[in-house]
């Protein structure tokens, strides 16, 4: 057996140190707390957050005031008073070679339009149309949202304010175009089956074995 072997007999305890009992018993005057201090007296606890009187974390750190909506849905904006101004300087319009359009014609009015014009930067938002500015001719415009005053405009010069019923992709092709329409323009056909020829029945009786 070696130092390191041995063990305090099995049940037994080791007493409580009493401090502050005299110096004979090895923990009298200071009680193993130091001279005087804060952690010498009783009830000196320090929070752990106290920092010695420095500014502390939780003031030095700047507050992040409200919150950030996860769902809240970022728009490229265009009022309809320059989509006005563009359709009057005929940057809107469409121009054919051998016929002009209808005066009566509304001008449609997309977003891809709109961001060739130079009137909106980017096709990955949606398209949402403002009401500052005045509408003068029949406008077909087709947007992912509409304030109230810009449809009230748009409508009351006329034209359709036409609001997208699907979510808006990069690259998705528009509803009613190429594909649709060829699609619309041929019949689904139904499969055709070919009636059974009729099995004809054998005679029964004296005729059959004649």
């Amino acid at each position: 057996m070696k130092l390191h072997d041995l063990r305090p007999a099995e049940g037994s305890h080791t007493p409580r140190t009493r401090v502050g009992r005299g110096i004979a018993a090895g923990k009298g005057k200071t009680a193993g707390r130091g001279t005087k201090g804060q952690k010498a007296r009783t009830g000196g606890t320090i929070q752990p957050w106290f920092e010695g009187g420095q500014t502390p974390l939780h003031i030095r750190i700047p507050k992040l005031r409200g919150f950030r909506n996860r769902l809240r849905v970022e728009y490229e904006v265009v009022n309809v008073g320059r989509i006005s101004a563009l359709v009057d300087l005929g940057v809107l319009e469409p121009v054919d070679a051998t016929a002009g359009p209808a005066p009566d014609a509304p001008v449609t009015v997309t977003q891809e339009l709109l961001a060739a014009a130079g009137l909106v930067s980017t096709l990955d938002r949606p398209l949402k149309v403002l009401g500052q500015g005045d509408v003068t001719r029949r406008l077909f415009v087709v947007a992912d949202a509409f304030s109230r005053s810009a449809a009230a405009k748009i409508e009351a010069a006329g034209g359709t304010a036409q609001v997208l019923e699907y979510p808006r992709r990069p690259g998705a092709a528009a509803p009613g175009g190429p594909a649709e329409a060829s699609a619309a323009e041929s019949p689904a056909t139904e499969p055709t089956t070919e009636p059974a020829s009729p099995v004809e029945a054998e005679p029964e009786g004296p005729a059959a074995d004649a």
